[in-house]
């Protein structure tokens, strides 16, 4: 996931607060969206 921050960083100027924050909401998305992806984002993102 440390890549994924690096390129949020990088390409859309955010902090690292801000793309860990980034994910997090995505994360949340596709989960509350999507449950039965609920284990393949675990796996994708890491789970907390």
């Amino acid at each position: 996931m440390q890549e994924l921050i690096e390129k949020l960083k990088a390409e859309a100027g955010l902090t690292d607060e801000q793309a860990k924050q980034a994910i997090e909401a995505v994360k949340n998305y596709v989960v509350e969206k999507f449950p039965m992806l609920e284990g393949a984002v675990g796996n994708l993102f890491g789970s907390n």
